[in-house]
């Protein structure tokens, strides 16, 4: 078991929201350090020092016996959980190298092709430049869920590779939650909807969801 584990966290962070999940998957207890990207919490001298790309998350681990850990990208995050507490519940990763390609191929997608156009500091940028930031990203999130919607048509079970979640489901789902923010019908991509509601289901994705975090506005907070 790892010592005490801290996750610098943003509620609306799909990158965050990733690594809620994983921990709440694997049964690892954590305190979440809440970031407020919107007063630009991310870009202060404290957060900088954890942090040096000012963004979130940051998964900070003590161990009892050798340093601390600190890992600030969740792809990077989400392998380390899983090689260095295999026990700690469901594998992220298929054993063989095919399958796992085929999950690191679909959490790109998410990471490299999606991510990217619904990053704060990026629709910032955007929007300086007077193009209709929002648009613009939607257009682009569409793209990428075409491209996962192809490729996960050939591996998906009741989640995308198979039966059981992986890594690219960490991925996916806060990526469909903030598809549906901006307008994105997640009806046109059939697979991506079917895996989704089954992800859904699962207790650690619903703990891990945008709206039920302690850093959630009480307007969008889920109701009892």
């Amino acid at each position: 078991m790892p010592g005490k584990v801290t996750l610098h966290t943003y509620f609306r962070s799909s990158c965050s929201a990733r690594l809620r999940i994983a921990l709440h998957l694997k049964g690892i207890p954590y305190t979440p350090v809440y970031v407020n990207l919107l007063r630009n919490e991310q870009s202060t001298p404290a957060h900088l020092a954890i942090n040096p790309s000012g963004t979130v998350p940051a998964l900070v681990i003590q161990h009892e016996t050798k340093k601390p850990v600190t890992i600030n990208q969740s792809l990077a995050a989400l392998e380390y959980l899983d090689e260095a507490f295999p026990e700690k519940g469901p594998a992220l990763l298929p054993s063989d190298p095919e399958t796992r390609a085929t999950v690191r191929t679909l959490a790109n997608i998410i990471a490299c092709d999606i991510q990217p156009v619904t990053n704060l500091r990026i629709l910032r940028r955007v929007g300086s430049l007077g193009a209709d930031k929002n648009g613009w990203s939607k257009d682009l999130i569409v793209d990428g869920l075409r491209a996962y919607e192809a490729v996960v048509a050939g591996s998906a079970g009741r989640f995308s590779v198979g039966d059981q979640i992986t890594l690219a489901d960490l991925c996916l789902v806060p990526a469909a939650w903030g598809a549906e923010r901006v307008g994105v019908d997640l009806g046109l991509f059939p697979v991506i909807s079917g895996i989704v509601r089954n992800l859904e289901a699962e207790e650690a994705v619903k703990l891990g969801h945008w709206r039920t975090q302690g850093d959630t506005p009480e307007e969008f907070r889920v109701k009892e």
